[in-house]
């Protein structure tokens, strides 16, 4: 403020000076001294007007000009506190909704990896013109893959072990690190055994990854080795979580799988994993799989070069284009792809993984030469699936197909997303390795030149996608919805704006009369504008934290553990608020400004606010700024509340759906005995003995177990030979191993034959093994199978899927019908129901399925301890009701569902109070006008319907407008719909409707207000 003193004093003394020295010159031309001055001055010009010029060039005046602005803009927002309430409101609706939705998406869709420098990351990306012909390929949803048995330019990001270790030991990148899926593991020696989340890495990883541990040390590459000693390194918070954050456990032994694992590390707490949204409480070296898997399915891994399972993520090097390091490790790819020879299968014999699960069957007579395993990314145990589902273990002869979720040859954890991929395997791909007679002594090349195999460098940002692909049509959504809310209260506040405006008409004419710049008044009234913005923005924080954490306080109740990202209002949102907030005063403040300023100065100096003239202006100009914002209001309403009208029927739909069993009162849990040692027929026998103690249970109605449960987005499904079709044509069904009572305890009726006894479970056993026995394995199957394959012949006792033996195989004796169910939902609701068989459950895991007398979650305590009772070591996971899973099972129909209902019904609100804004100010303006017309004979009932008839044409004309738009905008939406059409017309119809009747409520209260207006008051109206 000094300066700026002085720097006016020192303006005032150059003015004093000029027009003193030009007087005296004056008076010496023989003026007199009066008469000199006099001259002076009016040779000088307006004083004023110089030292205002002078200003403008200072650069602290327009500090000065914008403080004086957002003086007298406080002064206008308190003298219409009415006014400044709504229009912040309003403002504070559409920016809090928007910040909200804002803070899930960027921490889902924005945020970098949580590494350091994540720009120099890069995802390894393969890619060829045919599939390539290896023995196996396991993906764990890191990124997109596209490698079905008929795909034509298939892709991945999975590469074997020996692949993987060529590339790290090239010079091409800084780091080079590989990781997958851990399985599930059971971990002791910290009190109570639990089931925990972990992920193999190489010794690389973490140094590749440029991060530093919180606590002891990370991994190294001297302990990627199988000579090295089991160690371990914990996840941050699950330290915190399970240890208390106790430095002491550093150096401490726990047990995992019965394995014993030094505890070194503990990673940087803002990491829980590379990929988004994983969250892994362990990290255990590569070499450590196979001791912590079974033996055999590790079978060959490390040195095979046509199982793929690891992905690979490389540090590029700051000095190497990417264009240099991708050009090396291709031609390194596709020279081992081409010109590498390795070990195939016999033409018309099975390849599989390298190594069955304990109790697979072996042989084989499909001409299918490769295994599909596809997975999501590690997820928690606890989650929607159960993490083990084996092969189903058919009698020997022709193979069935899995679709199926694996690990390194142990138990499947679910899909971070709760949303495994299911991929049809090759008819008739086994689920056991080569044996040596299998083994071809030719060497072949895993592609051809024509096939152009090559590899891609993809930022590992965008390359590696996890759990944003569960999000991100949902969230995209939500953002197109919340924007719109946006639009919706920009229009509504615009429309405020413009009637403040016409009520502020003889205020601009008498500014722009004295002599305002136009420029000057509109950025006084976008200085009002924004400043309405900016507390509205203020306020809409608050509503951001209330809807930021109903939002995640919703996605936590649906998971079993934490998210896995970063959400919550931090800086980044805050910016994104401040930034809407500005954008948004702009918007809605240029259209009055600009209306403000181009006044006719005559008639608004002369009239008075509500004049006849005005109104009468007002009142027949049908085509105005006010009329076109309320029809783009309720036009954009129409489109968001249509869109949440096929949602919500989309949710009642699958909710609606008959599943085909009872599922109230069903309490489900894993329990995986394989964890801890148990082979074979132990795991048999374990839990034939557990459902009999279980059932035995006070509160258990009945009590079964499944390889698991129904509709957890699992699915397995067989391929078999059908009698009276060609011999190298397979059939298919969908098909699930099931324990006694499972039907009854499901509630699923028979619609013919007899369930399970304990002879079909002997008999599965005993073909399930490497001597398979000469009576058939009896099977159950559903409606669908019996219409598809059987039409109206008699189902029970029909025989298939013999095959007769040979060299390599002995015969197999097939399957037989021995009963007839109703059809059930299988893995979700939205597929339509197939063929299915269901038979004896005789190797592998399972998932245990109780009829409870009363709520579920009563009897757990008591079944922790039955299950206590058998072995101490054997934690329950995967625990919730039939009921809890379905809701699981729809979590993304839910989401959608909630929060664009309430985004509908905030457009619908918004909606109507911007027509009743403008046809208050209508009325307001034309009091006059009415009470001339009541003066000369005009009935209530008239004035009541000439109000009524502007409001309502305005909500027609919007809500055509919008069922227009929304014809083209929902049928992006088409592939999250359940039995309802894009284009709905009861949904539209009801929309409407909907709308009409909440414009007529809107428009009623200013309509009824014009009836009572006082002709001699209207007369008398300024």
């Amino acid at each position: 403020m000094s300066r700026r003193k002085r720097m006016l004093e020192e303006l005032d003394q150059d003015i004093r000076d000029h027009i003193e020295r030009e007087t005296q010159d004056n008076i010496e031309r023989g003026m007199p001294s009066e008469e000199a001055r006099y001259a002076a001055v009016r040779k000088f010009g307006n004083v004023t007007r110089v030292k205002e010029e002078t200003r403008e060039v200072w650069s602290f005046v327009w500090m000065e000009q914008l403080w004086q602005d957002v003086r007298y803009g406080l002064r206008m927002i308190a003298k219409s506190p009415g006014f400044a309430a709504v229009a912040i409101l309003t403002l504070a609706l559409g920016i809090g909704a928007n910040t909200a939705s804002f803070s899930f998406f960027d921490g889902v869709m924005l945020r970098s990896l949580p590494v350091e420098n994540p720009s120099q990351l890069v995802l390894l990306r393969w890619s060829a013109r045919n599939p390539p012909n290896i023995h196996g390929y396991q993906s764990s949803g890191d990124c997109p893959t596209d490698l079905s048995f008929a795909a034509r330019n298939p892709s991945g990001c999975s590469f074997s072990e020996p692949m993987f270790r060529e590339i790290a030991q090239t010079n091409l990148f800084s780091g080079t690190a590989a990781f997958a899926n851990s399985g599930r593991l059971n971990l002791s020696g910290n009190g109570p055994a639990a089931v925990i989340n972990g992920q193999l890495v190489s010794g690389d990883f973490f140094r590749t990854m440029g991060l530093k541990p919180a606590a002891g040390r990370l991994l190294e590459t001297d302990d990627d080795t199988p000579s090295a000693a089991p160690v371990a390194v914990l996840n941050y918070g699950y330290w915190q979580s399970a240890f208390g954050g106790s430095g002491e456990v550093i150096g401490r032994t726990i047990e995992l799988n019965n394995v014993p694992f030094t505890i070194v590390g503990i990673a940087e707490q803002r990491f829980t994993g590379v990929t988004p949204g994983s969250d892994y409480d362990v990290w255990l070296p590569l070499s450590n799989g196979q001791r912590i898997t079974s033996a055999m399915g590790w079978q060959s891994r490390q040195s095979d070069m046509s199982y793929w399972w690891l992905t690979i993520v490389a540090r590029v090097k700051p000095e190497t284009p990417v264009g240099q390091a991708q050009a090396g490790v291709s031609g390194l790819f596709r020279n081992e792809m081409v010109h590498g020879g390795v070990r195939l299968f016999r033409v018309g014999e099975t390849a599989g993984s390298p190594g069955p699960q304990p109790g697979a069957p072996v042989g084989g007579r499909s001409g299918v030469q490769r295994q599909m395993v596809m997975g999501g990314t590690p997820g928690p145990a606890g989650s929607n699936a159960p993490a083990d589902v084996p092969g189903p273990p058919p009698p020997m002869g022709p193979r069935p197909a899995a679709v199926r979720r694996e690990t390194l040859g142990g138990p499947v954890p679910q899909s971070a997303g709760n949303r495994p991929v299911v991929t049809p395997g090759p008819q008739g791909a086994a689920l056991t390795g080569p044996s040596a007679s299998q083994m071809t002594t030719e060497l072949k090349t895993l592609s051809t030149i024509a096939d152009n195999p090559e590899v891609t460098l993809v930022p590992a940002q965008s390359g590696l996608v996890g759990r944003r692909g569960e999000y991100s049509n949902p969230l995209y959504v939500l953002m197109l919805a919340v924007g719109i809310i946006l639009l919706i209260a920009c229009a509504n506040v615009a429309g405020l704006m413009l009637a403040r405006a016409a009520a502020r008409q003889k205020e601009m004419a008498v500014r722009l009369a004295l002599g305002a710049g136009r420029a000057r008044v509109v950025r006084q009234l976008l200085t009002e504008s924004v400043m309405l913005s900016v507390l509205g923005g203020t306020l809409g924080v608050l509503f951001a934290y209330w809807g930021a954490h109903a939002i995640l306080s919703f996605v936590s109740s649906n998971q079993p553990r934490p998210l896995g990202f970063a959400t919550g209002v931090d800086l980044r949102v805050l910016g994104f608020t401040v930034a809407v907030s500005l954008f948004t005063g702009i918007f809605f403040g240029i259209a009055p400004a600009f209306r403000s300023v181009h006044v006719n100065l005559t008639p608004a100096l002369k009239d008075g606010e509500g004049s006849s003239a005005s109104s009468g202006h007002a009142g027949g100009k049908w085509f105005s700024i006010g009329n076109a914002l309320v029809v783009a209001q309720v036009a954009l309403a129409i489109v968001v509340l249509v869109g949440a009208g096929l949602l919500v029927r989309t949710l009642a739909n699958l909710r609606s759906i008959d599943v085909g069993f009872d599922s109230h009162n069903i309490l489900i849990f894993g329990i995986d005995p394989t964890l801890i040692g148990y082979k074979g027929p132990q795991v048999d026998a374990f839990y034939r003995d557990l459902r009999g103690r279980l059932s035995e249970t006070p509160g258990v109605k009945s009590a079964s177990y499944s390889t698991m449960p129904l509709l957890n987005n699992g699915l397995l499904v067989a391929a078999f030979h059908w009698p009276g079709t060609p011999q190298d044509q397979n059939s298919d069904a969908d098909w699930l191993g099931v324990g006694p009572d499972f039907f009854e305890t499901l509630h699923i009726p028979f619609l013919g034959g007899r369930g399970f006894n304990a002879s079909d479970f002997k008999v599965a056993e005993a073909n399930s093994g490497a001597t398979p026995s000469s009576a058939p394995t009896p099977v159950i199957v559903n409606q669908a199978f019996v219409e598809k394959y059987l039409g109206k012949e008699n189902p029970l006792g029909k025989r298939f899927g013999e095959t007769a033996g040979d060299a390599s195989q002995p015969p197999s004796p097939g399957y037989e019908i021995v009963g007839v169910v109703r059809d059930a939902k299988y893995n979700n609701l939205r597929r339509e129901i197939h063929a299915m068989m269901y038979a004896p459950q005789s190797v592998g895991g399972a998932s245990f399925e109780l009829r409870t007398a009363a709520d579920p979650q009563a009897i757990l305590p008591a079944v922790r301890e039955v299950v206590a009772r058998v072995n101490t070591n054997l934690p329950l996971f995967d625990v919730k009701t039939e009921s809890e899973q379905i809701d699981r099972l729809l979590f993304q129909e839910r989401l959608v569902a909630r929060l664009s209902g309430f985004f509908g019904l905030l457009a619908l609100v918004l909606a109507g109070v911007g027509l009743y804004g403008l046809l208050s100010f209508e009325v307001s303006r034309r009091t006059r006008e009415i009470g001339i017309r009541m003066a000369l004979g005009a009935q209530s009932e008239s004035v009541l319907k000439l109000v009524l008839r502007q409001g309502i044409v305005l909500a027609i004309v919007g809500a055509a407008v919008g069922i227009s738009v929304a014809l083209g905008v929902t049928r992006y939406l088409s592939s999250m719909l359940y039995d309802v059409h894009a284009n709905d017309p009861l949904t539209m119809i009801a929309v409407a409707v909907l709308l009409t009747l909440v414009a007529l409520a809107a428009c009623y209260i200013p309509a009824r207000r014009a009836t009572r207006v006082d002709p001699l008051v209207g007369l008398r109206y300024e």
